[in-house]
């Protein structure tokens, strides 16, 4: 079913008690930050930005030469940012999908798929090694095809995926129906492997304290201003003093690039989440998902959804906000229209929810490049690596994106940076007024296609054949 555009005012009743703040930072456990860098200073690798990226490039920094001197720098806190504002959906794909994949580097996805369920693997045993109390369960994830198109969809990938041993099954209405009773589902896809469900934020938390065990300097409340470079090194310069490095990794993903030359790549996406009040007993019997899947519907415009730990459900995705001339800013972190928006199609997936309130609203941004995954690059005659782009698929992908860094920074030949997809790079997206132009027209036209069963119209069949894209 077509989801409505806007939403009804019935349905803000049930944000009227909604704190604004991400669901997984409300949490007593949150750490206190490490203080902020001050003075000059100097380190082997300075990391900057403390999401997943940075800290998944401190830690396998110190774990490959523990001798390295390592510094990781956040100009807010662990977590602030994109890793503790996401679903907590963590999957084995390294290029956002299958289809995405495959359009892209078809001969290469036999590899690519064995590297992700290999990244997804050793970030268990991350998180079992080091004791991380993470809400990590290999839940498995769920499709669900809520228009008649969709299903043909589902479909033909359930077809793509088995041909290359993913082990998927295709659930009719009935069959889906039983794992999590929706009168708007018509087809599922069922992927008991491929997806695992966090607390992202206590993951990040995680994450930090075993960088702080393995001796990497931490100072948060530290924002770099610039970064140049010093000699035969980097010198990045901060508010209160600098770091002189041999090397740095560049992990700031959605925040303004301190590399200009990214700018053209990335443009920063809000997104907006809502998370409901504990269900009951009778309102989780009502709706019959006694199951851990993370739930994702297959419209362009898309909602991701899930159970938290104390069994609330996390509602989010549909709206992809871009701001002119990429704007950013926590006065981008609120939009009650997509609040609304999100209330009332929560409702029509659930009618026998209705009465429940959400405690938990917010939004934050996304990463975003045109070809919807990672992309990696080096500056400063390689001393300087970055990645970013992951297109809000990142909490697992960016441990690789991390690996696929340091190697860079290493020199190091390996089997991931032989890799097309680390080798070459998205299109850039043209510049201002195009830019919003062409984002709003791809929004208006895939919109339009949800709408019409699905069919692309002009614009997105030149966007398909150019490789190009916006995702929602």
């Amino acid at each position: 079913m077509p989801f409505a555009r806007h939403g009804r005012p019935r349905d803000a009743n049930s944000l009227g008690d909604a704190a604004l703040t991400p669901f997984w930072l409300d949490d007593p456990r949150r750490p206190e930050p490490t203080v902020a860098l001050e003075g000059d200073v100097t380190a082997d690798l300075v990391v900057v930005g403390g999401g997943f990226t940075g800290l998944w490039t401190a830690l396998l920094a110190a774990e490959r030469d523990s001798r390295r001197d390592v510094l990781l720098v956040e100009g807010d806190c662990v977590a602030q940012g994109a890793s503790g504002r996401n679903g907590g959906f963590m999957a084995d794909s390294l290029t956002h999908g299958l289809g995405n994949g495959i359009s892209r580097w078809p001969e290469q996805m036999p590899t690519l798929l064995s590297m992700g369920q290999a990244n997804l693997d050793a970030i268990e045993n991350t998180i079992n090694e080091h004791s991380i109390d993470c809400d990590f369960r290999r839940s498995g994830g769920l499709d669900v095809a809520v228009d008649r198109h969709q299903v043909d969809d589902l479909r033909e990938a359930v077809e793509l995926g088995n041909g290359l041993g993913l082990g998927l099954e295709f659930l009719d209405r009935d069959a889906v129906r039983s794992l999590v009773d929706s009168p708007t589902y018509l087809a599922g896809v069922l992927d008991r492997r491929g997806t695992a469900l966090v607390n992202p934020a206590r993951l990040a938390w995680g994450l930090r304290q075993a960088c702080l065990d393995r001796g990497v300097r931490i100072h948060e409340g530290t924002a770099v201003t610039a970064v140049d470079e010093d000699g035969t090194g980097m010198r990045l310069t901060t508010a209160a003093g600098s770091v002189r490095a041999a090397q740095v990794a560049l992990a700031t993903n959605a925040f303004p690039p301190l590399l200009r030359r990214i700018r053209q790549y990335v443009v920063p996406v809000y997104d907006y989440v809502l998370v409901t009040e504990p269900l009951t007993r009778e309102q989780r019997d009502a709706i019959g998902w006694h199951g851990e899947q993370g739930i994702g519907d297959a419209g362009n415009q898309f909602h991701y959804y899930r159970l938290t730990a104390d069994g609330r459900i996390l509602w989010g995705g549909y709206d992809a906000e871009y701001h002119w001339n990429n704007g950013f800013g926590p006065h981008l972190e609120n939009d009650h229209e997509s609040y609304l928006r999100l209330a009332t199609h929560f409702f029509d997936t659930f009618p026998q929810l209705r009465g429940i309130r959400f405690t938990h609203a917010w939004g934050g941004a996304i990463d975003t490049c045109s070809r919807f995954c990672a992309y990696w690059g080096r500056a400063f005659g390689g001393r300087l690596s970055y990645v970013v782009g992951f297109t809000g698929l990142g909490v697992a992908a960016s441990r690789f994106g991390a690996e696929v860094m340091l190697d860079h920074l290493e020199s190091r030949d390996t089997e991931r940076t032989r890799l097309e997809m680390v080798r070459s790079k998205p299109l850039p997206f043209p510049p201002e007024p195009l830019r919003s132009v062409g984002i709003s027209w791809t929004r208006a036209s895939l919109d339009r296609a949800d709408r019409f069963d699905g069919k692309r119209n002009l614009w997105l069949r030149s966007l398909d054949r150019l490789g190009l894209g916006f995702d929602s």
